[in-house]
């Protein structure tokens, strides 16, 4: 086996010597940590995700045999996930997105050394492992923003290894590709990936790394399809013999998830400054205990869809004859989240913020008793406003909604809704919540 590597070695060796022109060479050197980050970085996107729908199976099957056990399990997994990140990776905690968004920032000589405590092997470990643990209590989270966190971390340690020699890297520009490579991966969305890097997290100019986005966007989604097939996030939800006028319920549609998804987020930075004042580990367990309780209190007397991401409900409304939400629902995935997402472990907001959105969507078409098809309609251009007002970016989650759903003939209404969202979002909170949760990291980092 050794000596097979070693010919296989010489062998490359031999190659790239014998090319001359060495442009190529120095071309072909910065390409390759980008090629190699984009494979590792799609195949943990794979497993991840088959972890964490696991531990969303997990959960949902312990319901169906004694729901009564959630009683047990959300507060044992709300602490448990927290104690974890708080032990043993502090940074690991919440989505990963404005951690990422904090070490691109961070990528400067003076101040690189700091993103080892956002982004590292450990960061992945525990991001991981925390994140399925609450999901597997109840916990209304996602695993999209923990895969870019994981996906920066992969790119920066790639860019860590490369030896003295190596033709030098932009770090940030590492870790932005690596982000899009996540996000990439995580959706099965290339150009939302693309888009999220520009849109969130680049202040560079496009042109410095646009090759290296576009072929680790490609590498990571190829290689994300290869082990776990070629497939939509969502599907096809039917929308044709739609008219004009289904303007007017996308733009009240749009409107309301926008309010709702700013207030969700004055709500969540709210409770976390609260949670500030708790100086100790049992006021901290205490407070963990209490919303896990509200959450399986909910979920045992009135609706088990206030658990886990929410994908559930997004692939009920669309794709079966049960569309209309009952009109406590959107509070129901609105709590969740605020309780889960600010409860110290690890966890992502996307698909939470989706699933609102679509419970949103679909209380306003019942409302308005709108067909089945206007009804889908409604829906998506809900899940982009609420993702808009969440991440201020309706470029990137327009783009998103259109990926995992295959509705290239909404685009116009999808970024519709996503232009509302951010003007009405501004009105009731100038910042996003990924900008507000980056700048309080950088702050506690700089400190």
């Amino acid at each position: 086996m050794r000596s097979l590597f070693i010919l296989i070695r010489r062998s490359i060796k031999w190659s790239f010597d014998n090319i001359h022109n060495e442009k190529l060479k120095h071309n072909l050197l910065q390409a390759i940590p980008f090629w190699i980050g984009s494979f590792i970085t799609g195949v943990f996107a794979v497993f991840y995700a088959q972890l964490f729908q696991w531990g969303e199976n997990l959960m949902h099957a312990m319901m169906r045999w004694h729901s009564w056990l959630i009683f047990i399990t959300a507060p044992i997994a709300f602490v448990l996930s927290w104690w974890l990140v708080k032990k043993f990776a502090p940074y690991a905690k919440g989505s990963g997105i404005p951690q990422v968004m904090a070490a691109v920032e961070l990528a400067n000589p003076r101040e690189h050394y700091k993103i080892s405590r956002l982004l590292s092997i450990k960061i992945i470990l525990f991001k991981v492992l925390s994140s399925i643990i609450l999901v597997i209590g109840g916990g209304a989270v996602g695993r999209e923003g923990p895969t870019i966190q994981i996906a920066g971390s992969v790119f920066r340690k790639v860019n860590e290894y490369l030896p003295e020699w190596w033709p030098k890297i932009s770090k940030k520009n590492m870790i932005m590709t690596g982000a899009a490579a996540g996000l990439s991966a995580a959706f099965n969305t290339p150009l939302g990936g693309i888009v999220f890097a520009v849109e969130e997290l680049s202040k560079t100019h496009i042109n410095y790394f646009k090759t290296a986005l576009f072929t680790a966007v490609i590498i990571a989604g190829l290689t994300a399809q290869t082990f776990a097939g070629s497939y939509l996030y969502l599907g096809y939800p039917k929308t044709s013999n739609i008219s004009m006028m289904i303007i007017f319920p996308v733009i009240l549609t749009s409107a309301v998830s926008g309010i709702f998804a700013s207030q969700l987020s004055r709500i969540m930075l709210g409770i976390s400054a609260w949670k500030k004042r708790l100086k100790t580990d049992l006021s901290n367990i205490i407070f963990l205990v209490i919303c896990a309780l509200i959450i399986a209190s909910l979920a045992y007397f009135i609706n088990e869809e206030i658990l886990g991401s929410g994908k559930g409900i997004m692939q009920r409304v669309l794709f079966t004859a049960d569309k209309n939400e009952d009109w406590y629902m959107p509070l129901f995935r609105m709590l969740g989240p605020a309780l889960s997402f600010t409860s110290g472990g690890a966890g992502g907001i996307f698909a939470p913020a989706l699933s609102a959105g679509a419970s949103i969507g679909s209380v306003i078409a019942g409302w308005i008793s709108l067909t089945a098809d206007e009804t889908n309609v409604v829906i998506l251009t809900g899940m982009v406003a609420f993702l808009t007002g969440i991440t201020r970016a309706p470029f990137t989650s327009s783009i998103i909604v259109l990926e995992m759903t295959d509705r290239h003939s909404l685009i116009f209404y999808l970024m519709l809704a996503g232009m509302v969202s951010s003007l009405i979002s501004v009105l009731v909170s100038r910042h996003s919540l990924y900008d507000q949760l980056k700048m309080i990291y950088l702050e506690e980092l700089r400190k």
